[in-house]
């Protein structure tokens, strides 16, 4: 393969990454398989929280072929649109806002309304966490916001957030399937979440766990016991109370590990080895790094095009007043990785979150390859200053390296990808 032939290579194959976590062919698949149970239902209820919130709607609507007795939708505002017979809400990600609590309050009232013989169809997907809340009595917004913003900031990964968050809502935990109850519960989820554990995805609406991490466990280790607002640790020294049992049948349609393997697939029969680095690749994004890289000087001396695929979510640990993400930073550090220890062969990556937006920014992550510290060179940017400031964005900005799609309309968290020509 034409060394230049590797970004477009790259670009292709994260495309094939989010087409394969597509939510609306997920949830007509799904509900195929349930089609029985929703008939018989008396009324149908739809509950959509999440970045995927949108589509999945829309194809459980369609797919259902019968009108619906009510549905609320809350989702980003990048991914608001009217759905039919459905409440739009959008809420803030990735902190929560007045539209987030709108959205939670509205998910409660839904399923309050549905009752014994009714189903209330639950459709969640990454990001609802933030997207939709509910605190417990005794909390503010202002509360839910001030400790989700220091989580972010202390490097704390997806399943630790979603612990203290199940701790401190009324929605989360089990909390959206128990207020339906009598009605049965149809739960049909998109994970970004690694184990793909409903009651970690969205923080669990529709499911409680009995394991798992302890919320005050999770800020003592990250040093926050003393820095969120007093009436956090209040609500998670009270306890909760595991929600009433109700009838709930929960499905993963689509996940991480399913665009990975769509990757592979997709690279083997482009020509390329492919190497598939297993499990969930998470930690601290400079650890991520090194692995990968590891594996890249690995498969340097083998012939023939090669290709690396991983697929999990890092974490940064923000200490600068720069621009970025999870994902820019990954592809800015691997770029000076190779700098260091040059693989001598032509070689390109990525490192993109599926739902096309990587931290507070319009981009999705980065594209890097050996040319990339020469641009950051003539335009005068030093990208260790940048990385420094937790400022990636604009690095890669001015070397063209941004990876840039728009929102995709699902979220089953990020993909990296190495190629050798």
């Amino acid at each position: 393969m034409s060394p230049d032939a590797l970004r477009p290579a790259l670009r292709e194959a994260f495309a094939v990454a989010v087409a394969a976590a597509d939510p609306a062919e997920a949830v007509r698949a799904a509900m195929a398989e349930r089609r029985a149970d929703l008939a018989a239902a008396k009324r149908v209820f739809v509950a959509a929280l999440g970045k995927a919130a949108s589509t999945m709607a829309e194809a459980a609507i369609a797919e259902l072929g019968r009108p619906i007795a009510g549905g609320v939708v809350v989702t980003t505002d990048a991914a608001a649109r009217p759905v039919a017979s459905c409440r739009v809400i959008a809420g803030g990600h990735p902190l929560p806002n007045a539209g987030s609590a709108e959205g939670g309050e509205a998910l409660l009232a839904l399923a309050e309304a549905a009752g014994e013989g009714d189903v209330l169809l639950a459709l969640i997907s990454g990001g609802g966490s933030a997207l939709g809340v509910a605190p417990r009595e005794g909390l503010t917004l202002a509360d839910k916001t001030a400790v989700t913003d220091l989580l972010l900031r202390s490097g704390a990964d997806i399943t630790e957030m979603n612990a203290v968050r199940r701790a401190l809502s009324r929605l989360k935990g089990g909390g959206l399937a128990a207020v339906a109850s009598p009605a049965s519960v149809i739960s049909l989820i998109v994970s970004d979440v690694p184990g793909d554990d409903p009651a970690t995805i969205a923080s669990g609406p529709t499911a409680w766990s009995e394991a798992g991490l302890d919320a005050r466990d999770v800020l003592e280790r990250h040093r926050l016991t003393d820095r969120v607002p007093p009436a956090v640790m209040a609500a998670i020294a009270a306890g909760k109370t595991r929600p009433p049992s109700s009838r709930v049948v929960s499905r993963v349609v689509a996940s991480n590990a399913r665009s990975v393997e769509a990757v592979a697939r997709h690279l083997s029969d482009a020509g390329f080895r492919v190497v598939v680095r297993p499990g969930w690749l998470g930690g601290d994004v400079g650890e991520a790094v090194a692995e990968v890289f590891a594996l890249l000087q690995e498969q340097a001396g083998e012939a023939g095009p090669v290709a690396i695929v991983s697929g999990g979510e890092t974490t940064v640990q923000v200490v600068g007043d720069g621009l970025g993400g999870r994902n820019q930073e990954f592809a800015l550090r691997l770029a000076l990785a190779e700098a260091d220890r040059p693989l001598r062969r032509a070689w390109a990556f990525l490192s993109g979150g599926t739902d096309g937006r990587d931290g507070p920014t319009d981009a999705a992550g980065g594209i890097v390859d050996g040319g990339t510290l020469d641009r950051l060179k003539a335009a005068g940017v030093d990208p260790v200053v940048h990385l420094t400031r937790n400022d990636a964005y604009h690095a890669l900005a001015a070397a063209g390296d941004l990876l840039t799609t728009g929102t995709t309309g699902t979220n089953v968290a990020d993909i990296q990808i190495a190629l050798m020509a």
